[in-house]
């Protein structure tokens, strides 16, 4: 075990279940405030919600400065909503009912600017149809393929006839282009930099193509929490981190230019010492992402000299050195390896400030649909 008077260590930690998340509320604030400064100023932010889910959050934002939000579900929107957020996109094609779904949400919530992604030509007819039969416009941003191959519209001849059948719809309104390069993690932020800005130069060629054809000039939203120290350096770029709000152990090795500090942790409590130099504790994969293999799951900051062996559902195994320190009961707080799925897997989150957890958030975004 380790030094009990770090930072993380919480006074009431007796009264706490496991196994739990728990934020420390003055961290997230040092984390907003880092990336307002890396940005330049709030207005330049459109802030992912994928990561913190949490109404509270979004009201923290707000007071920092920050006005947009990026979304990946509706719920995520309906969220922002609710905390009282006036500006989101939401970063997908919307299909099928989700299209409808959009529609009510505008209707509930007509002050709030929420827009979607669309690459394909029959779906924005199909948003012109169905928003028009309701008396509404679409708001949109073309999502731009350039080399993550997920989603998006690829930097072809296509590509300006689709922006200029966007002008001619009625029902709806294009914004701008969604740019994302979530592929391009390079631990070394120098060669990061290098092949974000190689992956940008189509994009600044259809930028010029657009004005050289006398097209309105779009706004650009790029990247998420990798690209973010990359465009912020890029004029006219809208930035859209997400991860950095909470952090985790993945990017914190691996994008070490970034001054972004954990803030949230699990908990988790010895149940079991099975046999000599292994203990069982209550973090199974029901309590942390686990698309990761075994070795990435969670870290631990209070334990030295160990080995998560497997998972179960609800149990973890540790292969310790130094068996005899650990005792079952005994409160182990680890950064997860990734926190956004890891969020999702709870329903509350203990909310810690001045060591002391005294109130507790709802994830109220984990849910696929809210009122919607």
């Amino acid at each position: 075990m380790t030094n009990d008077t770090a930072w993380y260590t919480l006074n009431n930690s007796y009264e706490l279940d496991t196994p739990s998340l728990v934020v420390y509320k003055d961290r997230i604030a040092g984390n907003i405030r880092q990336m307002i400064q890396i940005a330049g100023g709030p207005d330049r932010l459109y802030v992912h919600v994928k990561t913190t889910k949490t109404p509270e959050v979004v009201q923290m934002l707000l007071a920092a400065g920050i006005t947009k939000f990026k979304c990946a579900t509706i719920a995520e929107a309906e969220m922002v909503a609710q905390a009282g957020g006036k500006h989101l996109i939401i970063a997908h094609q919307l299909v099928g009912p989700k299209i409808e779904r959009l529609i009510r949400l505008r209707q509930q919530y007509p002050a709030v600017f929420m827009a979607s992604l669309l690459d394909d030509a029959d779906n924005a007819r199909l948003h012109n149809q169905l928003f028009g039969e309701h008396g509404l416009v679409a708001d949109v941003f073309i999502d731009i393929n350039n080399g993550m191959d997920r989603s998006g519209h690829l930097l072809d001849a296509e590509l300006l006839p689709f922006y200029q059948l966007l002008q001619t719809l009625s029902n709806v309104r294009s914004h701008g282009l969604h740019v994302y390069d979530g592929h391009i993690r390079d631990a070394n932020f120098a060669d990061r930099q290098r092949t974000i800005d190689q992956g940008f130069m189509d994009v600044a060629v259809f930028l010029e193509t657009l004005e050289a054809n006398d097209l309105p000039k779009p706004m650009v939203i790029a990247g998420g929490t990798p690209a973010f120290t990359a465009h912020a350096l890029r004029a006219d770029t809208y930035c859209s981190p997400g991860t950095c709000v909470f952090w985790d152990w993945g990017y914190g090795d691996q994008l070490t230019e970034q001054p972004f500090n954990y803030a949230a942790l699990l908990l988790t409590r010895v149940i079991s010492k099975p046999k000599q130099g292994l203990v069982a504790i209550d973090l199974g994969h029901k309590g942390v992402a686990a698309e990761n293999p075994i070795d990435k799951r969670v870290r631990f900051l209070n334990l030295t000299g160990y080995e998560l062996l497997s998972q179960s559902e609800e149990h973890g195994v540790l292969q310790v050195e130094d068996w005899d320190a650990l005792q079952v009961g005994d409160l182990l707080y680890g950064v997860p390896y990734h926190i956004c799925p890891t969020v999702n897997l709870y329903e509350e989150l203990y909310v810690a400030e001045n060591q002391e957890v005294r109130e507790t958030w709802q994830v109220t975004a984990r849910k696929r649909r809210i009122t919607v």
